[in-house]
């Protein structure tokens, strides 16, 4: 539970409908984080320009998110826009927390080493000298019959009957 929630608004009023919808999107925030420490909103009035701005300050273990939108006309939006924005934030610190940030493995390169076209399979070598099986099916764009020896691919790597084996074939260079 955040402990303390405070709301500051300037150049104007807060009803109590606006002080619940604040308090309703703090509550989502804190069900989405559960060390959230504080949080601070500020909502202010530009008269001159009939603009709203909100300003959310969230404060986590080892850091501070804040968030500045641009102001809008209908203080609802702003609200909403703000703690949208406050909400990504939060999402991408708890991932860095658990350290969920996806990392993406590099796609396999290989040199075609062998081709039995007649037969429909060939060899890749792969540039740490693995020699890995396809077949003319797990050639990409049916470019099985426009292969050669020596063109660079790319390939996903999979255990066949008799070991490794290339699927998802691309040709990168050819020769």
């Amino acid at each position: 539970m955040i402990l303390p929630l405070q709301i500051t608004s300037r150049n104007l009023d807060l009803t109590d409908a606006i002080k619940a919808n604040i308090q309703e999107k703090v509550d989502k925030l804190d069900k989405y984080c559960t060390t959230i420490t504080s949080c601070r909103v500020v909502v202010e009035a530009i008269p001159k320009r009939s603009l709203y701005n909100v300003n959310v300050d969230i404060k986590v273990p080892g850091t501070e998110l804040v968030v500045k939108r641009e102001p809008n006309t209908d203080l609802y939006l702003a609200i909403r826009d703000a703690f949208d924005a406050a909400y990504r934030q939060l999402e991408n610190y708890t991932q860095r927390h658990r350290k969920d940030v996806k990392h993406h493995e590099e796609v396999p390169h290989a040199q075609i080493s062998a081709l039995f076209t007649d037969k429909g399979y060939g060899f890749l070598t792969t540039f740490d000298g693995r020699e890995i099986y396809f077949h003319e099916n797990s050639v990409l764009n049916h470019g099985f019959k426009h292969l050669n020896k020596g063109m660079e691919v790319r390939f996903v790597e999979e255990m066949g009957e008799k070991g490794p084996q290339a699927s998802t074939v691309t040709v990168i260079r050819g020769q």
